[in-house]
């Protein structure tokens, strides 16, 4: 699986980087058909979820998103992931289902 990362109006740590990297390849166990992954952090306009994360999930003839802001984009990234993964086993079922 192909992972982009980018980070809007501020610069990302490698610590954060490394986390969302290793986030996104535990998409790998839900669903192993992955094509490719796209992390984009960035602030959001409210003070009680400051951070913001958008993870696109590019799978055979669908593109899965989810927008989570969060207090950290440590957070925001988690919440993400699990919601992904729900997505995921969804899509995989209704995909298995026809065949």
């Amino acid at each position: 699986m192909k992972v982009s990362f980018t980070a809007r109006h501020f610069t990302a740590s490698n610590d954060l980087k490394e986390y969302c990297n290793q986030a996104v390849q535990k998409l790998n166990n839900f669903f192993d058909h992955i094509t490719s992954c796209d992390v984009i952090l960035e602030p959001a306009s409210s003070s009680k979820t400051p951070q913001k994360a958008e993870i696109n999930v590019r799978v055979p003839n669908k593109v899965l998103t989810v927008s989570i802001a969060a207090s950290t984009y440590e957070r925001a990234v988690h919440d993400g992931i699990e919601n992904l993964s729900r997505q995921l086993k969804r899509y995989k079922q209704k995909r298995f289902a026809k065949h």
